[in-house]
């Protein structure tokens, strides 16, 4: 058996962080980003948040329908167009949003202060490799067709 490979590595912390670091609070991680996605931009046509999230715009519709039923996201006509849909996030969404930040802070909060100040440091220092490394898997990634 040979040595895991540092992409084998990065996979396995990435997936041990992100179901670590993931709140229990009934949405999903791809329902979460395509709120906090709503939260930063604003009202916004179906078919971008599928773009962003690497979904087809039925999946994101059937996705946004969990939400808009528990009050989070609300669905819309655009005035300039009535054949588009446009999705809100709801006061009651950016609410959860919060929750599930603070959660999660609390979280990390408490791992992070188990490490030494210096693995600290070094964790820090990886976030920006480790940012960029996600933008270059992303322009690399194939992108879904987009159905309006």
């Amino acid at each position: 058996m040979s040595a895991p490979t540092l992409d084998d590595r990065l996979a396995d912390v990435v997936l041990r962080l992100g179901v670590l670091t993931d709140p229990d609070d009934g949405l999903s991680r791809t329902a979460a980003a395509a709120l906090s996605r709503l939260e930063r931009r604003g009202p916004t046509r179906v078919t971008e948040p599928a773009a962003a999230e690497g979904v087809t715009q039925p999946s994101m519709s059937a996705l946004a329908a969990r939400p808009a039923a528990q009050g989070l996201v609300r669905r819309g006509g655009d005035p300039a167009d009535a054949r588009v849909v446009l999705l809100g996030l709801t006061a009651e969404g950016a609410h959860r949003l919060a929750q599930r930040r603070a959660r999660r802070a609390r979280r990390v909060d408490a791992a992070l202060a188990a490490l030494s100040p210096d693995e600290v440091r070094r964790v820090a220092d990886a976030l920006p490799a480790l940012d960029r490394l996600a933008g270059a898997l992303r322009r690399h990634e194939p992108t879904p067709e987009v159905t309006r």
